[in-house]
């Protein structure tokens, strides 16, 4: 088989009854677009690091949420949680996870949605999301400063910035699972292409499309995220990240490609 028939058949191989453990699995528990929307931006917010911690963390999550992460974020107030039973994940401390709720809820009342909020920041002559990511990113950055002042190391990598070299993987992740429409991802967010999609570039990414001759860098960065989403779309122009589901999944699981 040659790549591009490689890519076909993973791409098929791996679909819905492939889909744990992944944070996806955790939107894909709700029917009302405003809490898959809302679940999934956490779930990608806290994807990094070892996937039981991840799986554990949002587990914890929905605890606290009692299963109902809209109303939860809509209503949350850091003075009223002081009670609440709330953890850190890795290098995110405790404050940092109720902060991030907080800046939640004021995004939630300023826009109505996430997806308004990017729209927001989106134009539809870039070639990629990359202006409409860091637009986002800043609002919640220039929305900490305002509440908080100094920012943590936990909230400065809740939003990362493409333009200081970041692959920016947990928001190309959310992206993907808003915009892509599949068994696997939501499609939500119909209002901008797929074509625009950069892919989630973390170690296991990074190195099976070294392997794959799909990026030539060493690094993981956003140039490397293009690299290999521009080198992708020569197998799928309109839709080349669909393959990234299949991608890490192997690279996770450790198998040949």
């Amino acid at each position: 088989m040659n790549l591009k028939q490689k890519l076909e058949y993973n791409y098929q191989a791996f679909d819905k009854s492939k889909l744990e453990p992944d944070p996806l699995q955790f939107p894909h528990l709700f029917k009302d677009k405003r809490d898959i929307e809302v679940m999934a931006f956490i779930a990608s917010v806290f994807a990094y690091g070892n996937v039981k911690q991840i799986i554990n963390s949002l587990n914890k999550f929905l605890l606290i949420a009692d299963n109902k992460p809209y109303p939860f974020i809509k209503n949350y107030s850091i003075q009223k949680s002081a009670n609440q039973h709330f953890f850190g994940h890795r290098f995110y401390s405790l404050k940092d996870v109720m902060f991030f709720f907080q800046l939640l809820k004021f995004a939630y009342d300023d826009f109505g949605s996430l997806k308004n909020l990017f729209l927001e920041g989106y134009n539809a002559e870039d070639e990629n999301l990359k202006n409409a990511i860091t637009n986002f990113n800043l609002y919640f950055l220039n929305l900490a400063k305002k509440e908080i002042g100094t920012l943590s190391r936990g909230i400065v990598f809740m939003f990362p910035l493409p333009e200081k070299g970041s692959a920016c993987k947990r928001m190309n992740l959310f992206l993907r699972w808003m915009i892509r429409k599949d068994d696997l991802d939501f499609g939500l967010w119909s209002e901008i292409p797929t074509s625009k999609l950069i892919i989630p570039v973390d170690t296991h990414i990074a190195r099976i499309c070294r392997q794959l001759k799909l990026t030539k860098r060493k690094n993981v960065s956003w140039k490397m995220a293009e690299e290999i989403t521009n080198n992708l779309k020569k197998f799928d122009r309109n839709d080349p990240i669909k393959y990234d589901f299949a991608l890490c999944h192997i690279g996770m699981r450790k198998q040949e490609f």
